[in-house]
């Protein structure tokens, strides 16, 4: 008997309250997450998605690091009209960031560090580090927003088929360029009930060579004590690629999310 179709959402989560306050909060927090999706039949696809956020937080310091990841492979058919299962999808990314606490509530000065491996990306890989301010532009009981800038460096790969060439003409396949950035983030968060939660992240990287643009939107609904669905839209563009590349990509992922 054929399986159609069988998802398999699996995470584990060790976090506080976002809401919570300062003096409330662990030393430290870990969150993290893992689902996989597994098709067969008429079409096999397999996709896995992973993720683990540490916050270490102290008297004067916030620290956030992260590394998410997700890989997938697609079934797909070649000239003979035979069937491969192929990888379609693969990217890893880590990041760092400290947060040093200034006098005046809820504002900070940061310092940011990433790199993400992409191999299916308008950029093979790509290097970030930053430094800036950061501060909560609105504070309620049951949401907030906050808004980080600074200024930074990027360092990026271009794909090894890339059709990008340079001012000569040259083609820039597999060739890196580094550049100055301007850094700018937007956090919000608002707890619709005590059952659910809504998040919409934005960060713009702008430079001369390429802007890129991420947005996450999600929602987490609460299942009972300590079990969550997480249902997330990822965005991510670049305004300036390759011909045979596109400039968004987009990525709908749904998880469970356990908490202890």
């Amino acid at each position: 008997m054929k399986l159609k179709f069988l998802s398999v959402l699996v995470a584990v989560s060790a976090a506080t309250n976002a809401f919570a306050a300062d003096v409330d909060q662990k030393t430290w927090e870990v969150t993290s997450e893992l689902g996989a999706i597994v098709t067969s039949g008429n079409t096999e696809t397999t996709t896995l998605k992973g993720g683990i956020k540490v916050q270490h937080n102290l008297e004067h310091w916030n620290n956030e690091y992260k590394l998410d990841g997700i890989y997938k492979e697609d079934e797909v058919e070649d000239a003979n009209g035979d069937k491969n299962k192929q990888r379609t999808n693969e990217k890893y990314s880590i990041s760092a960031q400290g947060n040093y606490k200034l006098n005046e509530d809820h504002s900070h000065l940061f310092i940011y560090g990433s790199h993400v491996s992409d191999y299916f990306g308008a950029y093979r890989s790509e290097s970030v580090i930053s430094a800036g301010y950061g501060l909560r532009l609105l504070n309620e009981k049951t949401m907030w927003l906050s808004a980080e800038i600074g200024p930074g460096y990027k360092y990026f790969e271009y794909p090894d088929d890339s059709t990008e060439i340079d001012d000569n003409g040259n083609s820039l396949a597999g060739e890196f360029e580094g550049e100055v950035i301007a850094l700018g983030k937007l956090d919000y968060n608002w707890q619709i009930s005590e059952n659910a939660r809504f998040t919409q992240l934005v960060a713009v990287e702008y430079g001369d060579t390429n802007t890129k643009t991420r947005s996450e939107t999600a929602l987490l609904a609460k299942i009972n004590g300590s079990l969550q669905m997480k249902v997330a839209f990822n965005v991510t563009n670049n305004s300036d690629v390759a011909d045979d590349k596109e400039s968004t990509d987009t990525e709908t992922s749904f998880t469970l999310v356990y908490s202890f």
